[in-house]
């Protein structure tokens, strides 16, 4: 660069400045106790002078002497003008506090900020504003609503819901592999071998801002993706330094009914603990107890944040912000009761009177995010989130199992321990070149181990003189030991430039963009069968005391012995482990132009992407080994255009062609084993082709207010589906179905203010209500399946749904705040309601009808107090309905019910103290 260009450039520039006048002044927060508001925007309205206020509140900049109005806004809240006089070389000062409500115009704003998006107003004008298609909830309305992880919070949102007993997300009737799960836009891995996405149940609410949802895809976004895209963006501090601590109880009705809960001996009540496949598995016993713990089940949790700003120089800012907690939960399944293993005629293998389910789950986060904001043009972030998950069940069936008890008199325990690490390091800069060019740029190392160390299974035979321990297949009492690994590398950058400007705003936007992702996952499990030798099948055994049995005693004499599925230790590769590893390489580039005509502004999307996707196994199925790759190129347009009806309303149109790529494990040929389901890869399973069309209306009555009404549809080319194949143990596997199948709905959302009291005591009452309808359908071929795989599968019918859609979603609340104290006190209270209709699960072949799980709905309550300026009290109850959960399938003759529990009510009290 040459200095001496600048340095006269700089000289001039002052010299100019001497001939102005100077505006300046501090906006704060009325709402927030006149906290500093931190990049609302101050402009004098018909010039092009103006800036935003820095994180302390502080506005300053330069302007010709004249009279002026000053306008002073920041989103969602009351903008307000103030008529100056501007002198040269004298300075004005205008401090004001602004206050939510009032509002808002796109013109308004004359210079791009950065806003927190935690308030529900905030979110609202995003949305109102943006060109694409999108919805949000923020950390204001998860607070209000009780909510604390993201997984609940996704489902609070117009058409998404949660599939009971996992953490599957199924957004507009599509499940797992059709979604994508970004944090700040970069993709997070999955902790689950079996899913595409991360169980979101997993991320504290302590940690972000809000959750965005793009249903309606733009070139921006990998390709993958036909569902949804959930965008997780984490807290960003600004304002004034605090710390704050929060302490909560919690208890399951169901659990503490339980008056014998007991989990397996080992790991602990934190979590971590962790093992690995014990020294000479096969010849010595050296393996964990199997003996029970008795657990007091009230559960807690903890939790520290704060945040602090540290001025740099004259221009720069340190932002910090960290998060640590602890929680743990303790659940119960009552009056359950299973069955498995039903064919066309109603005969079932399994069929259990009593299921019960005992689990204990923990969830430790940490969370650190450093911005340094360099100048107003220049931002670097770095987040960097560690997450330590665990779960505990031991699960309980009590009845018949066929060829081993015909009487009902069996007894299937499996106890299993989960633990999952996630690492996420990203690395986000922003750089202003000028008025026209802005260059971002972000990368991430994400790291995951998710392990299942000792999962242990036992079957048992009640007799006369008590119970004796199943010997007809090897599989039957076992010891499972999994482990995951999986590593990812993503970097997206992107280059905006502006054009084509008229009175001070630009009409068009050019962004050119590249996105990449590598990822590797390193999958290996072994199974230790112990099977009772000859002489000691009958051996009475106590349940609740197989360390009596299974010892190095009773191993040494005989009485068991140890093997895999390759053998003995008689066998040189016995100890091998059953494997697959897959590896992803995604490249991707995308050209958006963006122009906004008089009321019309579109936005025309093209995406290239070029996927390589391979998985390598060797298990029980292919012992020798065995390989299949997957490669694909992909010209992906897309057409978003939002059309200004008046002031408060937009008529908005999306439509787009992604893909739906295969996981690792569907293409696998591995088995994973539950107690009534078997589940096996298929490495002819190929990626589907997707078109996607969204028509949507929406009012802004006035702030906190929307109606909304869309319409969608998507038509998907070789869809895929979970299907119960032809195998002596119905195992089921992962098919391209037919060659087409389409989703059509329409969705409601509505948030309303019924009624305002403002002054020194204010009240108000708010309501939200949010529905969706939705058809499917999609044709099941037979010949398609036979010819393209090798598994014989007969559909029971020749179209269906889709797996995991329902026809209507319902989301219904009602909040009523009352604020005291000039504010410094509040207390608020929310009731919500949420319903799903029936939704396939699988897909019957063979003359069984699809497994379906039945409708129901759930109650919550949430009570919220501030009682002084710092202190806080909460009180949470969930699940007030308690209602009957059932999966049912749909025989020609009626419908078997194959699954049925209560999961009970869950009661929370905390308190928080803010320093």
């Amino acid at each position: 660069m040459n200095f001496k260009i600048v340095f006269l450039f700089l000289i001039s520039c002052t010299l100019t400045f001497a001939q102005k006048g100077t505006v300046t002044g501090t906006l704060t927060d009325k709402d927030m106790n006149n906290e500093p508001l931190p990049f609302a925007n101050a402009f004098l309205k018909g010039t092009p002078s103006g800036t935003t206020t820095d994180e302390n509140g502080v506005y300053e900049f330069s302007a010709e002497p004249g009279n002026y109005i000053l306008s002073l806004s920041f989103l969602g809240y009351e903008t307000i003008e103030v008529s100056i006089v501007v002198k040269a070389n004298e300075t004005i000062t205008v401090n004001k506090a602004l206050t939510a409500g009032g509002g808002f115009m796109l013109s308004d704003v004359v210079v791009e900020t950065t806003t927190s998006k935690e308030r529900e107003s905030a979110l609202l004008i995003d949305q109102k504003i943006s060109v694409d298609i999108k919805q949000s909830i923020g950390a204001q309305e998860m607070s209000r609503k009780g909510i604390s992880d993201v997984s609940s919070a996704v489902t609070k949102t117009t058409g998404i819901t949660k599939q009971e007993g996992s953490g599957n997300i199924f957004v507009r009737g599509l499940g797992d592999r059709y979604n994508s799960s970004t944090m700040n836009g970069l993709p997070i891995p999955s902790n689950n071998p079996e899913k595409k996405n991360i169980n979101l149940d997993i991320f504290s609410t302590d940690i972000l801002e809000y959750v965005s949802i793009d249903k309606v895809y733009n070139s921006k976004l990998y390709g993958d993706f036909a569902g949804g895209n959930i965008d997780i963006i984490s807290k960003d501090f600004s304002g004034k330094q605090y710390i704050k601590l929060d302490v909560e109880s919690k208890i399951n009705s169901n659990a503490i009914s339980e008056n014998n809960f007991t989990l397996q001996n080992g790991p602990s009540g934190s979590g971590f603990t962790t093992y690995a496949i014990p020294n000479n598995p096969l010849t010595e016993y050296n393996y964990n107890s199997l003996g029970l713990d008795k657990k007091s089940p009230i559960a807690s949790s903890f939790g520290i944040s704060g945040g602090k700003s540290f001025q740099v120089g004259e221009v720069s800012r340190l932002n910090f912000f960290a998060t640590a907690s602890f929680s743990n939960q303790y659940s119960a399944i009552a009056d359950g009761s299973a069955k498995g293993g039903v064919n066309e005629a109603g005969v079932i293998n399994k069929d259990f009177e009593e299921f019960v389910s005992l689990g204990y789950t923990t969830n430790t986060t940490l969370m650190g995010n450093l911005g340094y904001k360099i100048n107003s043009s220049n931002k670097i972030n770095f987040n960097s989130v560690y997450v330590n998950s665990s779960s505990q069940t031991k699960e309980e069936y009590s009845g018949l199992i066929v060829d081993i008890a015909n009487d009902g008199n069996g007894l299937i325990r499996r106890s299993t321990y989960v633990k999952n690490n996630l690492f996420i390091n990203q690395l986000i800069g922003e750089h202003k070149f000028n008025e026209r060019t802005k260059l971002n740029w972000a990368a991430a190392l994400n790291k995951v181990q998710g392990d299942m160390p000792d999962r242990t299974q036992n079957i048992f035979r009640k007799e006369t003189n008590g119970y004796v321990l199943s010997n007809i297949s090897a599989p039957d009492n076992h010891r499972y030991f999994q482990y995951l690994e999986e590593n990812e590398t993503v970097g997206n950058a992107s280059l905006e430039y502006k054009f084509d400007k008229k009175e001070f705003i630009y009409k068009g936007k050019f962004t050119f963009g590249y996105n990449g992702r590598y990822k590797t996952r390193d999958f290996e499990a072994t199974q230790f069968n112990f099977k009772s030798n000859t002489g000691f099948t009958n051996t009475i055994v106590d349940p609740d005391n197989l360390d009596a049995f299974y010892n190095q005693e009773n191993l040494s004499n005989g009485y068991f012995s140890i093997a895999t599925f390759r053998g003995n230790s008689q066998v040189s590769n016995a100890l091998a482990p059953q494997t697959y590893d897959g590896e992803l390489l995604i490249h991707g580039a995308f050209l958006n132009t963006e122009y906004k005509f008089e009321k019309l502004t579109a936005l025309v999307g093209l995406r290239g992407e070029y996927i390589f996707q391979s998985v390598k196994w060797n298990t029980q199925l292919e012992p020798s080994g065995g390989k299949d790759e997957l490669e694909k190129i992909a010209f992906l347009p897309s057409l978003t255009m939002k059309y200004e009806l008046n002031e408060k309303q937009n008529l908005r149109l999306g439509f787009s062609k992604t893909y739906t790529l295969p996981q690792f494990k569907e293409r696998a040929l591995f088995v994973y084993e539950e107690v009534t389901e078997v589940k096996v890869g298929n490495p002819d399973l190929y990626a589907s082709d997707d078109y996607n069309f969204d028509l949507k209306w929406e009012l802004f009555p006035k702030n906190e207010e929307v109606v909304s009404v869309t319409g969608f549809g998507k038509y998907i080319l070789n869809p895929m589906n979970e299907v119960t194949i032809s195998s002596s143990t119905n195992d089921i596997s992962f098919i391209n179905t037919g060659d087409f199948g389409y989703v059509a709905g329409a969705e409601v959302e509505l948030r309303k203010l019924l009624f305002e009291v403002e002054g020194t005591n204010s009240q108000k009452l708010s309501g939200g209500l949010n529905a969706s309808y939705l058809y499917s359908n999609q044709e099941l071929n037979t010949l398609k399946v036979i010819k393209e795989t090798d598994y014989n599968v007969v559909f029971t019918n020749e179209e269906g749904k889709f797996t995991g859609a329902s026809d209507l979603l319902l989301n219904a609340d009602v909040t009523f705040i009352t604020e005291w104290n000039e504010k410094e006190s509040n207390f608020s209270s929310t009731i919500a309601y949420a319903y799903f209709s029936d939704r396939v699960y699988a897909i019957g072949t063979n003359g069984r009808g699809d497994l379906v799980d039945k409708a129901f709905g759930s109650l919550d309550f949430v009570a919220k107090s501030k009682l002084t300026k710092n202190l806080g009290v909460n009180f949470i109850a969930r699940n007030l309905l308690d209602p009957t959960i059932n999966r049912v399938q749909e025989n020609s003759s009626g419908d078997i019910n194959v699954l049925t529990y209560k999961k009970g009510l869950n009661f929370n009290l905390s308190i928080s103290y803010q320093f």
